[in-house]
């Protein structure tokens, strides 16, 4: 039974894994159809954000990750959108190009900065034992953290006015315009609201796997399975493939290794795009926010 419980908090910490790493992308490419390649080094920022805040400032690790990395990254994401992206809407390649080199910006500074070399903090969570056996607690704060976050986004979407806004700007700016939105300040704070949330995952996912300034290419790999393979609905495409592909990664990882895991993942998207070309909810949840 000990051994029930523990594999389910491994599978339930992998799906929340990729919630909190896929969740920011969901927002800037679901609402805003924006490919943003620099998704992978806005988390690497949240990273480090909380990892100075923490170690040089002397911040407590809670507000470091939970408070300053999403404000700080949310703050260059606004900068970001009104500098770059705000020319190039409808211009699907050209907004690729423009994060793609913003990435390597970001990058190349990180390194003058940083150095090539691994920094981290501390899990600020230890070890629970279940019955005969130990998990991490920080484990369990993640699951419980993703969850809370799904449902806050989900109640800011759909029950606030700024929420509303943005999604009649989305769907229809020049009718948003006519009923007094001002379609540029909500395509800015949208930009803002996914870089802030990328910024907490890279956060919250600093005591985990350290920070590095490459690190960014592991994540937008596996963020950008999880947003396709999810599909136009920005909570459900993302909840439901992150269940999925999560549950399949831990499964193999647990059955063989990491590496067959990972594996195991991408195949897995391959047919899932291959079955359905629209993600999940291109076909179910259709009317899911």
């Amino acid at each position: 039974m000990d051994w029930i419980i523990i594999y389910s908090v491994e599978v339930l910490n992998a799906i929340a894994t990729l919630i909190v790493m896929s969740l920011g992308l969901a927002v800037v490419f679901g609402m805003m159809k924006i490919v943003n390649m620099a998704h992978g080094e806005f988390m690497m920022l949240g990273g480090y954000v909380a990892i100075l805040a923490t170690n040089q400032w002397g911040v407590p690790i809670w507000i470091s990750m939970l408070v300053l990395a999403p404000l700080v990254v949310g703050i260059f994401g606004i900068v970001v959108e009104r500098v770059i992206i705000r020319n190039l809407y409808g211009r699907i390649i050209d907004t690729m190009l423009a994060t793609w080199g913003l990435s390597l910006a970001i990058i190349g500074s990180a390194t003058m900065v940083f150095g090539n070399t691994t920094l981290g903090i501390s899990s600020p969570l230890g070890g629970v034992t279940i019955g005969s056996l130990n998990t991490s607690g920080y484990a369990l704060f993640m699951i419980g953290f993703s969850l809370c976050l799904m449902l806050a986004l989900w109640l800011l979407l759909k029950f606030t006015t700024i929420g509303l806004c943005a999604r009649a700007t989305m769907q229809n700016a020049r009718m948003a315009a006519a009923l007094g939105t001002n379609p540029g300040k909500i395509y800015s704070l949208t930009f803002g609201l996914g870089a802030a949330l990328s910024g907490l995952g890279g956060a919250l996912l600093a005591p985990i796997t350290g920070v590095i300034p490459t690190i960014g290419i592991s994540y937008i790999a596996k963020a950008f399975i999880t947003v396709i393979g999810g599909g136009s609905a920005i909570i459900a495409g993302t909840l439901t493939s992150s269940t999925l592909f999560g549950s399949i990664s831990q499964v193999v990882t647990f059955m063989s290794t990491p590496v067959f895991g990972a594996v195991a993942l991408l195949l897995s998207a391959i047919v899932l795009l291959r079955l359905l070309p629209q993600g999940i909810t291109g076909r179910f949840f259709r009317r899911s926010l």
